[in-house]
């Protein structure tokens, strides 16, 4: 008889065997894909193919707000990182414990703010997206 790990084993490779067949039944033979730096098609036999944009004029205020804000989050996340080093307990480049909890408490202020500089690009995208899909004046892909 099989113990009891043994069955919930099975029956958790079972459920991933199932929501596997349902990706592979779900995903379309040709996936377009269009980021900051450039457009990348992938076809159904794995081959992809990328194109960067060719001029930066020619991204919409939108695309060219997104990278503007995507790289400044970035830098912050770096900045605050190397804060954050700096405001743990457990280093000893900064003596003063008070010093360092401040630090910290402004590390931890930074990645807050990377993250709101992150979201917005995402949100604002998001939105561009369901807005396109709603209007009848945007052509559809059939």
């Amino acid at each position: 008889m099989a113990t009891t790990g043994m069955q919930l084993l099975g029956l958790i490779l079972s459920i991933v065997g199932w929501v596997g067949g349902l990706v592979v039944c779900a995903i379309p033979s040709q996936i377009i894909w269009e980021g900051l730096w450039m457009n990348c098609i992938v076809q159904s036999t794995g081959e992809i193919q990328c194109k960067v944009y060719d001029s930066l004029l020619a991204l919409p205020s939108d695309m060219q707000a997104a990278r503007g804000l995507t790289v400044l989050s970035i830098l912050l996340c770096g900045l605050a990182l190397a804060l954050g080093v700096l405001g743990v307990k457990c280093t000893k480049c900064i003596g003063v414990n008070s010093l360092k909890a401040r630090i910290a408490r402004i590390s931890g202020s930074l990645f807050a703010i990377a993250g709101f500089l992150y979201l917005v690009p995402v949100c604002w995208t998001a939105h561009s997206i369901i807005r396109d899909f709603y209007d009848p004046h945007v052509a559809g892909f059939c």
